[in-house]
This record gives structure tokens, C-alpha cells and sequence, in this order.
């Protein structure tokens, strides 16, 4: 199994702020230091991600956003993060939210697109596969001319689409332990999420919370790579679906 070369613009489609470093972030820190351009589109503002019922939402909004842009940062993002506000809960696949992010990678202009696989079985977060779909048909239609002409852009076709969250996952890309700790960092800086997300069904061995988020991530990216490579030749990784024939 091989991995994909650094491409030299890539652009990552998350519902929300973290998912991106949650399910690809190794892959997009370790192409930043072959100096991939890494562009960043998060569908929703986040303000769903609480379990404080007297919560100040638009606090909540704006502190998602500056977790968002410094995560971006740790990953090696130098710009380039697009945040579209969608309601959290309530990302839909409509033609508007497909013509935003359509006009995003003909601006852009990525050779790889990365984003949510909108097929998972199962899955149970309604954003999750709103978003899947929603990058799937933006690819299409950033690709094709007659769709969306009122951009007054050329089209562009990425050479290929990696899915995360994949519900047949074909393809390993790698890490190494600077990407993991870059990926670690990025999560890390999403603060408003350690008690939610981060802290979700850690034993209760009395260690530090965090580390024990850190050897979670890390024993998931060594189950993603034995899931495609039972030799462990690899080592640990994150896994996707790919798509090169777009």
C-alpha cells in the first residue's frame, strides 16, 4: 500500500471545528512539512459542542472559531481557513452550502480533497453525513463548467478524493512522530472540547486525563494501519477511502 506523494495544495472538509484533526490530522501535518499549502474548510460553527445547558453560545461560537484557526496553525496551515457558520445540528445538503465549497476548490485549487465519507453504515451524527455529501458533490461540481457558471471561475478537478470516517477504508497514509504530535497539539488546542470529546470514555485509572486522550489517539491510528496492513509494516497511520479516478 503506498502512500500518496505530498501533494502541493490540499484542502481538508470538516463539519465541524476538530474533526478535521481528529480524522486526518497526521496525514495534513506531515504534508505541511513537505510544504503542502493546506487549506481548511470548517461547515458549522460549533455551537453544539457543549453539555452546559446555560452555556453562552456565541461565546462558545467565537472561542471555537480562535481554537479553530490556532489548530489550523499547529498543523501547518498558513491561512487559508474557511469557516461557513453553518448552524451546528443543522448542516443540510443544499445547493448553496455545494456552490460555497465548490467555489472554494476552484479558488483554491487542491490537488487532493479530504473530507467526511457520506456512505458510513451506522453513522449517527446528522452534520457527519451532511458534510460528506456536501464535499463530494462540491468535487463534482468544481470539476464540470456548467455548474455553478455564475462563479465566473474555471473549473478545476483535484486528482484525488481521500474520505475519512470510511466505512471501506482502502488506503494508509502514514505518521511519524511529528506529525502525531502536531496532530495531538491541534486537538489539544480545541480547550472547549477536553471535558466533551476529548475526555468521552477514558478509564478512570487516576492519571493525568489528558495523557490519557493522548494514548487514545495514538492506539487508534496503530488500529487504523492494523486494519489495512496486518504486517505492521507501516507502522500507525490514518485510513481512508480513495478516490483517484475523479
Amino acid at each position: 500500500m503506498t502512500p500518496l506523494d505530498p501533494p502541493r495544495r490540499a484542502l481538508a472538509i470538516g463539519a465541524h471545528p476538530d474533526d478535521v484533526e481528529f480524522c486526518c490530522g497526521a496525514t495534513v501535518a506531515r504534508w505541511a512539512r513537505s510544504d503542502t499549502v493546506l487549506g481548511h474548510v470548517v461547515l458549522t460553527d460549533g455551537s453544539k459542542g457543549t453539555w452546559d445547558a446555560a452555556a453562552d453560545i456565541e461565546a462558545l461560537i467565537a472561542r471555537r472559531a480562535a481554537e479553530q484557526a490556532e489548530a489550523h496553525r499547529l498543523l501547518g496551515g498558513r491561512g487559508d481557513l474557511f469557516m461557513l457558520g453553518r448552524v451546528d445540528g443543522e448542516l443540510h445538503h443544499d445547493r448553496q452550502t455545494v456552490g460555497e465549497v465548490a467555489r472554494i476548490i476552484r479558488e483554491f485549487r487542491p490537488d487532493i480533497v479530504i473530507g467526511h465519507d457520506p456512505w458510513k453504515r451506522y453513522r449517527l451524527h446528522p452534520d457527519h453525513r451532511a458534510a460528506g455529501f456536501v464535499t463530494v458533490d462540491a468535487v463534482v461540481a468544481a470539476r464540470d463548467p456548467h455548474f455553478f457558471p455564475e462563479h465566473g471561475l474555471p473549473p478545476h478537478r483535484p486528482s484525488a478524493l481521500l474520505l475519512f470516517e470510511a466505512d471501506e477504508a482502502n488506503h494508509l497514509e502514514p505518521t511519524d512522530e511529528a506529525a502525531t504530535s502536531a496532530k495531538l497539539a491541534a486537538l489539544e488546542a480545541h480547550a472547549s472540547q477536553h471535558e466533551t470529546t476529548h475526555f468521552y470514555a477514558l478509564d478512570e485509572s487516576g492519571t493525568d486525563p489528558m495523557e490519557g486522550f493522548r494514548r487514545r489517539e495514538r492506539q487508534r491510528m496503530v488500529e487504523a494501519a492494523a486494519s489495512l496492513d496486518g504486517a505492521g509494516v507501516m507502522g500507525p497511520g490514518e485510513a481512508f477511502h480513495l478516490i483517484d479516478e475523479l
